[in-house]
């Protein structure tokens, strides 16, 4: 399905908010499946549109699950200390 949103531009694809929950997380999981080919041999114009639509496809994702659970080691705090830890010098007895 081919639509024109209020911004003038086009979208493909079910609008997000209509997908269940199921349908939304295959749509991700195949966008987010199909972006390094996109960026790497995909036209401006293809790029351009992939990244409308993930934009939509996670929007839609976040909006659903506003408390979705959070890695710690994916936050700035988190990767800090993975790296401070990464960087510490051996000890002595090598370890």
């Amino acid at each position: 399905m081919n639509a024109h949103d209020e911004r003038g531009t086009t979208m493909t694809g079910v609008d997000p908010n209509r997908l269940d929950d199921q349908q939304l997380m295959k749509e991700l999981e195949t966008i987010h499946r199909t972006r390094h080919d996109t960026l790497l041999y995909g036209s401006n114009a293809a790029l351009r549109v992939h990244n409308e639509r993930m934009a939509q496809l996670e929007g839609e994702y976040l909006r659903r699950n506003p408390r979705r659970p959070v890695v710690p080691g994916r936050t700035r705090e988190g990767a800090r200390e993975r790296t401070a830890s990464d960087s510490v010098a051996p000890t002595a007895s090598g370890t």
